[in-house]
C-alpha cells in the first residue's frame, strides 16, 4: 500500500536555486547558505517531505480540546520530538483526531515552514501546500521565496544580514543555536571561488590553514585561528563519530553537509 505523503522527491538543480535568487534579489551563494544550514535535502529516504510535527500548534489550532486525552501530540509546551520516520506516526495520530489541524501542526520539507503558513506561501489550503511539497524540493524552494518575500527577509538575504534574516527566519533562539554564524559561514564557502551555480567544498585536514579553515572552526564551536591543527581535529572527530559518519578527522562532503545542518 502506498505511503501517503510519497512523492517523486525530485531535488533541487542549479535552474531552481538561481531563478530562487533572482526572485529574491539576492546572490546564488545566499540563497545556497539557507539550504546547507536548513537542511540536508527535503525528503526522507521513502520519499515522504521530511516533517516535525509542533504539538504546541496542535493545541493552539485545537483549541485545547485534545490536551488532556492526548497530550503526546496536543500539547501547550513544545516539544516530544521523534525525528524522522517516526514523526509520521505522530502526525498520523492528530490527522485522526483533526486533519486540516494536523497538516498545519507540522513543519515542511527542506526549509521547515510550518503548515500554518500556507497562505504566507501563496497557496488556498493546506492541502495544496502540502501537495506541493510532496511533488518535489523545487516547490519547496518556491514556498521558501515567498514566505521569505511575504514577512520582508528578502533585505537581509541581499544584505547578507544573517543576523537579522535568522532572528526572522528560526526565531529569537537563534543564537543560541548559532544559526547566524553557521549561515555566514556556508556563505563565505558557496561564495568563495568559481561560478556561484558551484557548490565548492574543499576537503580539509590537519594542517590545512586558511579561511575555509575558520568556517570549520566556527561550525564547531571552536577558537577560530584558521589552523587544522589537533584540537581541530578531535573536535572533528568526536563530531562525525556523533553524526555516525566516518570518523577519520578528514572534512569531505559529508561532514561538510552533517556541519551546515546542526
Amino acid at each position: 500500500m502506498p505511503l501517503e505523503f510519497a512523492g517523486p522527491a525530485t531535488p533541487l538543480d542549479d535552474e531552481a536555486i538561481e531563478g530562487a535568487a533572482k526572485k529574491i534579489g539576492c546572490q546564488v551563494a545566499a540563497v545556497r547558505a539557507v539550504i546547507d544550514v536548513e537542511s540536508r535535502g527535503g525528503f526522507l529516504a521513502d520519499k515522504r517531505p521530511k516533517i516535525l510535527f509542533e504539538r504546541h500548534y496542535f493545541s493552539r489550532l485545537t483549541g485545547h480540546k485534545h490536551d488532556g486525552t492526548h497530550p503526546a501530540i496536543s500539547n501547550p509546551k513544545w516539544g516530544g520530538y521523534k525525528g524522522k520516520e517516526a514523526e509520521y506516526d505522530r502526525l498520523g495520530q492528530a490527522i485522526a483526531l483533526d486533519r486540516d489541524a494536523a497538516l498545519r501542526s507540522a513543519s515542511w520539507g527542506a526549509f521547515q515552514i510550518m503548515g500554518d503558513n500556507y497562505r504566507i506561501c501563496g497557496f488556498e489550503d493546506v492541502e495544496d501546500f502540502v501537495a506541493a511539497m510532496v511533488s518535489g524540493e523545487a516547490a519547496q524552494l518556491d514556498a521558501f521565496v515567498a514566505f521569505v518575500k511575504k514577512n520582508h527577509l528578502d533585505d537581509e538575504l541581499i544584505r547578507t544580514d544573517w543576523a537579522g534574516f535568522a532572528r526572522g527566519y528560526n526565531g529569537p533562539a537563534y543564537r543560541a543555536n548559532k544559526y547566524d554564524e553557521k549561515l555566514e559561514a556556508a556563505y563565505r564557502f558557496h561564495s568563495a571561488g568559481g561560478p556561484h551555480v558551484l557548490s565548492p567544498r574543499p576537503l580539509l585536514r590537519q594542517g590545512d590553514r586558511g579561511d575555509a579553515v575558520k568556517d570549520l572552526q566556527t561550525l564547531l564551536g571552536l577558537t577560530v585561528d584558521g589552523d587544522f591543527g589537533p584540537k581541530t581535529k578531535q573536535a572533528e572527530v568526536k563530531f562525525q563519530k556523533s553524526q555516525k559518519l566516518y570518523a577519520d578527522g578528514i572534512v569531505g562532503k559529508n561532514t561538510w553537509a552533517a556541519l551546515a545542518a546542526e
